[in-house]
Order: structure tokens, then C-alpha cells, then sequence
């Protein structure tokens, strides 16, 4: 218990530290529209470089509007914290649609029709935004989302996995994903540093990196899933403590479990810092509410936390390792959609949108091709895996 609020107080501590320094030094607008005005005038020159048949530089341009002042000056953490989190996605994936119709060579005409509609949008969302004068209310529910939203995965992931290590007896285990955690937020902040002040990296290397800590996440949620599944019978646990492989508990399987904690703490950790940096920065007379806000997140977190921790252990042997194997299956599946969409924000990956699929943020599903196909794949394996030990259950009965 008292490493988890370390993790928390290890977070809170870097914003303090690092928030001030961040913004010192950048613009400072006066409303969201002034932002949005400048956006404007990059994205028309946008289509004009793309009129003069300069695809490449026209992108550029694009890229400058979404990394450069979106995701930069605050718009995308307050369109998601005020408006909703499927218009945050929708506006991210315009911006993409818009890049990908470029690189086609679409007719000039088309691609004029989308800059239009991402305009149109992000004016709204300025307007919407400006509208609500910002009380101390909004900023403290704002600033709640932000750790909730970004905190959820991260304590889902931490929580099931020391359960597991408990009502297995494994206790000692314990340490390698609290301090995995740890080293996790401290190499956070240095991503958040080196992301915003230290190298100046782009805003397209900070969804690489997130994307790529996703999908990695996802093969080491997966093994650490089947692993947990295989192990949901108490004959084949029993067998399992007392048999040839026990040192796999304290060699390669504590590793992986170390490495699961780890990566569902680095992926959040360096977007919720630059998100609190730029509200920090943005709050003004009302900053004590971002802490408020920030407080009651972590609170709320903590109980999740508990429950999940601590209730477990009453569950009996079979239904507790079927239902931490299938929230570590869920997790990588929604990390598998997330890592793909951080990674088509940095254009490494297209963008095929599907117009009949919502954005479910908390589940990693998003409205492209490309982030339900690995989705799709993942699911099949989790149905055969459970098939496979399903099927060797019987086999053994049978024996």
C-alpha cells in the first residue's frame, strides 16, 4: 500500500518540478480561438502549398497545426477534458484523413472539402471552449479526467497482477512490480523532459514512443495472460508451486510481470505529466483545483485499486485466475488498438477510416481499418488459447 502512494507522490512531485520551467518561455494566448486563428492561417497555407503540387511540404504544414499548436498549446487535453474524448479522436483522425488524402494525390477539391471540415470543427470546439469561462468547477473536473483517464489502464494492469501474486502465494514477488512501477514514473518524467525541454523532440516522436510502449505492452499482456489461464485449475497450480518449474516464478515469469507493471506506467505516465504541465500552466486563479482534481483522481484510483487487490483474495482458486487472465486478455487488446492509433498520429502507419464504428476510448477501439484488424487478431488468439486449455483439461480427465 505504501508503494503504491510512493508512485502517486512520485508523480505529483514531478509536476511541481518540471510544470513552471515547460512554459516559461512559449506564447501565451488569451482564448482557445486565438490558437485556433493561427491554425487556420497554417492549414490554408497548407492547401495552398498543396495547390502548387508540394504534397510533402503541404503535410508538413499539417503536421506544424496538429503537433505544433493542437497537442502543443493545450487544445487536445481541453477538447477531451470539457467536450468529449470521442471529438478529440475525431479531430485527430481529420487531421490524419486530411494527410493521407495528400499523400494520394487527391483531387485539389477534395482535399480543400477536408480542410474546410477540420476547420469547421476546430472552430466550434474554440468557441465551445472560450463559452465556458472557466470556473473553478471545470477545472477540477477536468483536471480529475485527465488522472482518471490516464490513470485507469495503469492501475487495472498493477492491481490484477498483485492480486495475482497474493492468492498465489507469492508475495515476495510483490517488490519487483511495485519497484518496476517506480522506475517506471521516474522514467516518465525523463521522457517528459526530454520530450518538451531537454532534446526538443517533436510531437510525432512522443506518439511513436507511446505507441511503440503499447504494442509492446500487448505481447507481454498476452503472455502474461496465457500464463496466468494455464494455471486456472488448483490441480495445475498445485502442480505447478511443487513441481520442476517453480523457478520460472522467480526467473523469467517475474520478469514479465515486472515488465507488464512497467510498461502500463511509462505509457501514461509522460502524457499525464505534459497534460497537468500545460493545465498548470493555463489554470491561473484556479490551480488549487488541479490539485483537488488531481487528489480525488488518485483517491479514487486507490480504491480501485484496493478492491481489486484486496477482493480478489476472497474469490475461490478457478474463478480468480479466469477473471485476472481475461482483464490482462481485455487490456491487450485495447492496447493493441491504442498503439496503432498513437503510431497513425505519428504517421507511421495509414489511416483507412470505418464509418460505422464509434470510438469506445477505454476499450482501445477506434473508427479505422487499421486499429481493428490487430484487434480482430487478438481476439481470435484469446479464443484459441482458451480453446488449447480447455482442450487439455479434457485430455487430461480423460488420462
Amino acid at each position: 500500500m505504501k508503494k503504491f502512494f510512493t508512485l502517486a507522490l512520485l508523480l505529483i512531485a514531478s509536476l511541481v518540478a518540471f510544470a513552471p520551467s515547460s512554459y516559461a518561455n512559449e506564447k501565451q494566448y488569451k482564448s482557445w480561438n486565438e490558437i485556433i486563428d493561427e491554425m487556420d492561417v497554417i492549414l490554408n497555407d497548407a492547401y495552398d502549398i498543396y495547390f502548387m503540387k508540394d504534397a510533402e511540404r503541404a503535410k508538413e504544414r499539417v503536421n506544424n497545426a496538429y503537433f505544433g499548436f493542437y497537442e502543443k498549446h493545450g487544445v487536445e487535453r481541453a477538447v477531451m477534458s470539457y467536450i468529449s474524448g470521442k471529438r478529440g479522436t475525431d479531430t485527430e483522425y481529420q487531421f490524419a484523413k486530411i494527410k493521407r488524402l495528400m499523400t494520394n494525390g487527391a483531387p485539389n477539391k477534395i482535399v480543400r472539402a477536408e480542410i474546410d471540415v477540420i476547420l469547421k470543427m476546430l472552430h466550434e470546439d474554440a468557441n465551445d471552449l472560450d463559452g465556458k469561462k472557466e470556473s473553478g468547477l471545470s477545472v477540477f473536473f477536468a483536471s480529475f479526467i485527465i488522472i482518471f483517464r490516464e490513470g485507469l489502464e495503469a492501475i487495472l494492469v498493477i492491481a490484477a497482477i498483485s492480486a495475482y501474486l497474493v492468492r498465489t502465494n507469492n508475495k515476495p514477488m510483490l517488490k519487483v512490480v511495485y519497484l518496476s512501477s517506480m522506475v517506471a514514473i521516474f522514467a516518465s518524467i525523463l521522457a517528459a523532459i526530454a520530450l518538451h525541454t531537454v532534446v526538443g523532440l517533436s510531437g510525432a516522436n512522443q506518439e511513436i514512443m507511446e505507441g511503440g510502449a503499447m504494442l509492446l505492452a500487448t505481447v507481454v499482456l498476452l503472455f502474461v495472460s496465457n500464463w496466468m489461464i494455464s494455471k486456472a485449475e488448483a490441480e495445475a497450480w498445485k502442480s505447478y508451486v511443487e513441481g520442476k518449474v517453480q523457478t520460472a516464478v522467480t526467473t523469467g515469469s517475474s520478469f514479465a510481470l515486472g515488465f507488464a507493471a512497467f510498461l502500463a506506467v511509462f505509457r501514461e505516465g509522460a502524457e499525464t505529466i505534459i497534460f497537468y504541465q500545460a493545465m498548470l500552466a493555463d489554470a491561473k486563479e484556479h490551480m488549487d483545483m488541479v490539485w483537488y482534481g488531481l487528489g480525488v483522481g488518485t483517491i479514487i484510483l486507490t480504491f480501485i485499486f484496493l478492491v481489486i487487490r484486496f477482493g480478489a483474495v476472497r474469490l475461490p482458486l478457478k474463478p480468480f485466475f479466469i477473471c485476472t487472465s481475461m482483464l490482462m486478455y481485455l487490456m491487450a487488446i485495447a492496447f493493441a488498438g491504442g498503439g496503432v492509433k498513437e503510431l497513425q498520429e505519428a504517421d507511421i502507419i495509414p489511416v483507412t477510416p470505418v464509418d460505422f464504428i464509434y470510438s469506445v476510448e477505454i476499450l482501445g477501439i477506434y473508427p479505422t481499418v487499421e486499429t481493428l484488424i490487430p484487434q480482430v487478431i487478438m481476439i481470435l488468439v484469446v479464443v484459441l488459447s482458451v480453446m488449447y486449455y480447455k482442450k487439455g483439461k479434457s485430455n487430461k480427465k480423460e488420462q
